[in-house]
Formats: structure tokens, sequence, C-alpha cells
């Protein structure tokens, strides 16, 4: 039976040290880690690879269970996964064991409270938002596509796909910013000529 750990946090400025020192102290010697947000499942790259990797008999150990899921159903899918192949699921921090109808309804209640707290974030994030609209100084996010540079690279004669690729974006996106008739060129691929 080998132990692997799993630490995360939200984002690049947080530390990941504290949790991997706990993971190495509870006998970990192969730790995953990653500074992604808790919310989505498919961004977690080093979490799937740790899935991937682990064997019947092995322990998935984290330092709290919400380093694994922020979600309820994200919970329950990666627990229903990690039982169905033999592996048990440990927490350093929370008295959890997947193999006792104790730990089991205790790992759930801890996975409700989790998905409570990020649900409690959004809220307080919308009333912020709209505290802010109503004062009139909410500016929203950066934008990301300067129209001006895509029309500017347009004029200069660089084609759509060229533009896309300088600006990291769609040529799509580019179509969208550009005049609805430019001289000699169709509209859209595959615009009739």
């Amino acid at each position: 039976m080998s132990l692997f750990g799993y630490a995360r946090v939200s984002t690049t400025e947080q530390d990941l040290s504290i949790q991997v020192a706990a993971l190495k102290a509870a006998g970990c010697q192969t730790i995953r880690s990653e500074k992604k947000s808790g919310t989505e499942r498919g961004s977690r790259t080093e979490l799937q690879i740790l899935l991937d990797f682990l064997r019947e008999g092995d322990t998935l150990v984290v330092t709290r269970i919400d380093r694994l899921a922020r979600s309820m159903k994200d919970l329950q899918d990666i627990v229903h996964e990690l039982k169905g192949r033999g592996v048990a699921l440990k927490a350093t921090e929370q008295p959890i064991d997947t193999g006792t109808a104790a730990g089991k309804a205790f790992l759930d209640m801890l996975g409700v409270f989790a998905e409570f707290e990020t649900n409690l974030r959004k809220e307080r994030q919308a009333e912020g938002i709209l505290a802010a609209k109503a004062r009139g100084v909410y500016k929203g996010g950066k934008p990301r596509i300067d129209p001006e540079a895509v029309r500017r690279l347009a004029a200069e004669g660089v084609r759509p796909a060229h533009i896309a690729r300088e600006l990291g974006i769609s040529r799509g996106t580019v179509y969208r910013f550009l005049p609805a008739a430019r001289s000699g060129a169709p509209e859209r691929p595959g615009a009739a000529e």
C-alpha cells in the first residue's frame, strides 16, 4: 500500500509548502501539486494524473477535503471513482476514512460545507459587483482584445489569420472587428465572391 499526496491552492500567489510538508509528514513519498481553482475538475491536470496512476490498495492523502473538491458532485465523483478502484482517501487535518460509515458521512458533510462556502463566496462577489455598479465605480474585467490593434493591422495589409496569430485571438474574432466590406476581400471565409 502506497500513500500518494495531492496539494492544491487556488491562486498563483498562494503557497503550497505547508500542505506539501504535512503530506510528507503523513508518509507520502509522491506528491502532486498545482495552483488551480478547485471549482472545475477539468483544469486540474495534476489531480487527473494522480487519479489515473492510483492502483488498488493505494491511499490518496490530502490535508483537507476542500483541497480535493469544491462541489459535492465533484467530491462524490472522485470518491466513487476511488472506491471503485479500491483506493482509500484520507485527510491529514480531518478524520476521514472512506472505509467506514462514519467516515463517509463526515466526508459528505465536509463536501456540503465546501460547496456552501464556494456558493457564499460567489454571492458576496455578485453583491459587491452590484454595489460597485450602483456607485458607478465598477469597471468590469480588463478588456482582453484590442479592437484598434485588429483594425490597425488589417489597415497595414496583414491577413486575418496572421492578425489572429499575432494577437492570440481567433480568426472569427478578427472578422468581428473588421469593417463589413474590405476592398477586394470576402467578408468571411467561404463568402460568395
